[in-house]
């Protein structure tokens, strides 16, 4: 098994398997959890709890303590060879991975997304994946093919699903150009000097190689190896202009032809068509669950539709039959929502408008109207109820890249006192619309921001790019402040069919009982209670925050009118810190509750 270097060696008859784990009946229900494989657990830690729920002490990595933070970065030299780290590998494994399947499940997540696993180009520090040398190996430094197995084995095993992040659009900076990386010119195709041998050079013809002789070398399987796969138009550095965002490279990461065709009538290259098997034979022989597809926005319509067509059929043949593709598509809800729509994806990754107003609006900046109205204006992408958001979307508000932020990259916990709101955003992600995804080390409240990628990818298992500016000490600590009231929360979420399921409301609030309207901003702050309710059938669930970091704050909110009888009560289901464990139903405004939560505090009654 694995080591393939021509798809042609792939017997697909014979390694499908008799039965497939089973898709989920519906992923709105799923809880995900983003990590980068190399940045999440090398599996030496000790004296953390084990997939069986016992006490593992046998590693070498101790667990993080107080006096540990910023232990790397004490001397200019020691905070030089910290940052350094941070631009390469440092020693996330699958077998770590598969370690800690325990930990995840008793956080609550019920589906994990693997940043790309396949073997990246040897020269380069791509440890976040997406550099691919070869589409049928894993990359050696993460393990095998039977680690990857074990991993989706263990997962299952222990009722979680499997997401593999992959890439169509581009390979590792696997060939050079004559001269150096151009820029993108007019639709220019400029010449080729070679494919790069192990150490990087250019040095190695542009046609088929030697398996034997250049296994680290140029692209494989060797269905790519030709100068059609490639568009060799230099990099992209207008990224929203026609049809360069489409042809050309992402920096040094080359770009791949596709095909050519409107998407009705598209043909799919060979190097797509190739490409599309080899993630096929990874389906047949690991059992993955979905993909998240990178870069989406960069693909013509109709290959991505090709793709999805293609993967869809052959899932469905072998039993799984809601196998899930999560598109990454920038450029605004109308250009996502149309995606979806053309191509067959089944959700788009929410990476633009979400997490900012998510963020900002915990924290006290953003007019809640602004967050709730992405998901209420369903006439902007041509459907007649906000609730088809439920499953469309995949909502976060930290993740690896923050395209958003520029130069000033932040996770949630690094400012504002966002350790204290964590548990808000948090309780907001998991119970309004959408697929609710938490990225790797939140629930540790990590901190890392900075002018590059690498300050918001810190590991969890120590090594020599800790999180809090540390080494050599592991986060896998599951009595601090925030992992059990994660847990909580994704318990009361699974109980619960409106938080998965429901309709949203954004609900009036009033201070006296009397006057009520929609929470705002007030002199560009908003200190106040923000309240929406998922409404299920006869069943509504009411939901809250409290933005001011510093007081308790009392208003009463409105609920729905019909399906409350007055003086019948509503009970705590959840709350961060001291508020009742019941309140009445009042006529006020219809009918209305009144609330009391703690600073930054966020509540869940039904």
């Amino acid at each position: 098994m694995g080591n393939f270097k021509s798809l042609q060696e792939i017997d697909f008859k014979n390694l499908i398997r008799p039965a497939y784990f089973p898709s989920p009946q519906a992923w709105e229900d799923q809880v995900l959890y983003f990590l980068l494989l190399d940045r999440f657990s090398d599996g030496k830690e000790k004296d953390f709890i084990d997939n069986d729920g016992t006490i593992f002490p046998s590693g070498t990595t101790p667990s993080y303590l107080p006096e540990h933070f910023e232990n790397a970065v004490r001397t200019d030299e020691e905070a030089k060879k910290w940052n350094e780290a941070g631009n390469k590998f440092v020693g996330g494994t699958l077998k770590g991975l598969e370690s800690k399947i325990g930990y995840l499940k008793r956080l609550g997540i019920s589906a994990i997304w693997i940043s790309p696993v396949f073997k990246q180009v040897k020269s380069q520090e791509t440890f976040h994946g997406y550099g691919i040398q070869d589409f049928l190996e894993i990359e050696p430094r993460f393990g095998t093919t039977q680690d990857l197995i074990d991993v989706v084995k263990t997962a299952h095993e222990n009722g979680i699903y499997v997401i593999l992040d992959i890439i169509l659009n581009h390979s590792g900076d696997v060939f050079g150009y004559v001269n150096g990386q151009p820029n993108y010119e007019n639709g220019r195709i400029f010449p080729v000097q070679g494919f790069r041998d192990a150490a990087g050079t250019a040095n190695l013809p542009f046609s088929v190689l030697d398996e034997d002789q250049f296994p680290d070398a140029g692209i494989w399987p060797l269905e790519l190896q030709t100068t059609e796969t490639f568009t060799k138009k230099g990099k992209i550095i207008h990224w929203d202009d026609s049809p360069e965002f489409l042809e050309g490279d992402f920096e040094s990461l080359k770009d791949i032809h596709q095909g050519k065709g409107n998407t009705d009538d598209f043909r799919p290259s060979p190097a797509l068509i190739a490409i599309t098997k080899a993630y096929k034979y990874w389906i047949a022989v690991v059992d993955i669950d979905g993909f998240r597809i990178d870069t989406v926005k960069h693909m013509e319509t109709g290959a991505t539709r090709y793709f999805a067509s293609v993967i869809k059929e052959f899932t469905m043949a072998i039993g799984k039959e809601n196998f899930y593709l999560i598109g990454e598509i920038t450029g605004g809800r109308t250009r996502a929502f149309d995606t979806l729509e053309i191509t067959g994806l089944d959700a788009a990754l929410g990476i633009d408008d979400i997490p900012d107003k998510m963020e900002y609006m915990v924290k006290g900046y953003r007019n809640p109207s602004e967050y709730f109205g992405l998901f209420r204006n369903s006439e902007l992408v041509h459907k007649e109820s906000h609730i088809w958001f439920r499953n469309k979307v995949v909502t976060l508000f930290d993740d690896h890249d923050q395209v958003r932020k520029g130069n000033n990259k932040a996770r949630y916990c690094a400012n504002d006192a966002g350790s204290d709101s964590l548990i808000a955003v948090i309780g907001l992600n998991l119970t309004s619309l959408g697929i609710p995804c938490l990225y790797y080390g939140t629930e540790q409240a990590f901190d890392g921001e900075g002018g590059n990628d690498r300050y918001i990818r810190e590991t969890m298992f120590g090594g020599d790019f800790g999180a809090f500016r540390s080494k050599s000490v592991h986060f896998f600590k599951e009595n601090n402040k925030w992992f059990p009231e994660i847990s909580k929360i994704i318990k009361v979420r699974n109980q619960h069919i409106p938080l998965r399921r429901g309709r949203q409301y954004l609900r009036q609030i009033s201070g006296n009982g009397t006057e009520f309207g929609f929470p705002g901003l007030f002199g560009g702050r908003m200190k106040s209670i923000v309240a929406w309710s998922r409404i299920f059938n006869d069943q509504e669930i009411l939901c809250a925050f409290n933005t001011d970091p510093e007081h308790e704050t009392v208003a009463y909110v409105t609920i729905d009118n019909t399906l409350h009888v007055i003086d019948t009560k509503l009970n705590c289901l959840y709350a961060s810190g001291p508020s009742p464990s019941v309140i009445n139903v009042e006529a006020r405004n219809g009918k209305a509750v009144r609330l009391t939560i703690p600073p930054s505090g966020f509540v869940i009654y039904g």
